[in-house]
C-alpha cells in the first residue's frame, strides 16, 4: 500500500463527515442511501489514513445536535453505528487497529452501549494505529464535562490549568488534531474537537463524503506537509 513521506506526517487527522444526504439527493436516492454510502466510505477512509502512517484518525459520525433530526433518520443512523461496532468490528482486529468511541453515553440505548464497550475491549491491545468514532459527541459538552470532573475533585481555582482540563477530556491521551478535514464544501467546525482544534490546520474539500477516495488522503497529507505551522510564534 502506498506510503506518504513521513518527514512531516500528521499524527492525528480529524474528519468532519458531511454531505451524505446531499450526495443521496444528487443521485436521486433517499437520504438513508447517502448514509449507507457514507458508512462504507468511513471504513475505507479511516483505515487507509492509518495505513498511510497517520497514528490517529477521528470521524465525527453523530453529534449531540443530530438528535434534532427525524426519529426515523436517527434510528437508521443508530442502526449503522451499531453495525460498525458489531458486524464490521472484525475489520479493526484484522487491521491491528484500536477502536475508541468518544462522546457521552447519555441517550444511547443499552444495546449500543454494550457494543461500544465490547468493541473497545476487544481492540484495546492492538497497536497499529487508533480510530476514534465520535458518537453522541459535542466539543462544548466535552469541555463542560471535563470542568465538572475537575470541580467535583475539589481542585482549587488557581490550580486549574490548560493541561489539567486536557487531562479530563474524552480519551485524554489522544493528541490534538494536526489537521481537520471537512467535506461537502462547508467551512465550519460544527462543535467538533474544539479543545484539540486550537492549532489545527483546516482543509475543506468540496466533494461529498461518499465521494472521498484514497487519493484524497494523499492530497490532505501533502497539503498538510506543505504548510508552515507556527503555533503563534
Amino acid at each position: 500500500m502506498p506510503q506518504s513521506n513521513t518527514s512531516n506526517l500528521p499524527v492525528h487527522i480529524g474528519y468532519i463527515v458531511d454531505g451524505n444526504r446531499r450526495w443521496a439527493k444528487q443521485h436521486g436516492l433517499p437520504a438513508y442511501e447517502g448514509h449507507l454510502a457514507g458508512y462504507e466510505t468511513t471504513k475505507d477512509i479511516l483505515l487507509e489514513t492509518l495505513h498511510r502512517g497517520v497514528k490517529y484518525a477521528t470521524a465525527y459520525l453523530f453529534s449531540t445536535e443530530n438528535w434534532k433530526r427525524s426519529a426515523e433518520e436517527v434510528n437508521k443512523l443508530m442502526t449503522l453505528l451499531l453495525r460498525i461496532l458489531t458486524d464490521d468490528a472484525h475489520l479493526f482486529v484484522d487491521n491491528n487497529v484500536r477502536l475508541r468511541i468518544i462522546g457521552t453515553r447519555q441517550g444511547l440505548n443499552a444495546k449500543l452501549i454494550d457494543a461500544i464497550q465490547k468493541a473497545e475491549q476487544d481492540t484495546e491491545h492492538l497497536n497499529g494505529g487508533e480510530l476514534l468514532l465520535c458518537i453522541n459527541y459535542g466539543g462544548q459538552l466535552e469541555i463542560a464535562e471535563a470542568c465538572r470532573q475537575i470541580i467535583a475533585s475539589g481542585i482549587a481555582p488557581h490550580e486549574v490549568t490548560t493541561e489539567l482540563i486536557g487531562a479530563h477530556l474524552y480519551a485524554p491521551d489522544v493528541p490534538p488534531c494536526d489537521v481537520i478535514v471537512r467535506t461537502s464544501g462547508e467551512q465550519r467546525l460544527s462543535n467538533f474537537m474544539l479543545w484539540r482544534a486550537a492549532y489545527s490546520e483546516l482543509i475543506f474539500i468540496d466533494k461529498h463524503w461518499p465521494d472521498m477516495r484514497a487519493e484524497d488522503i494523499a492530497y490532505i497529507i501533502d497539503e498538510y506537509e506543505a504548510r508552515n505551522r507556527r503555533f503563534g510564534g
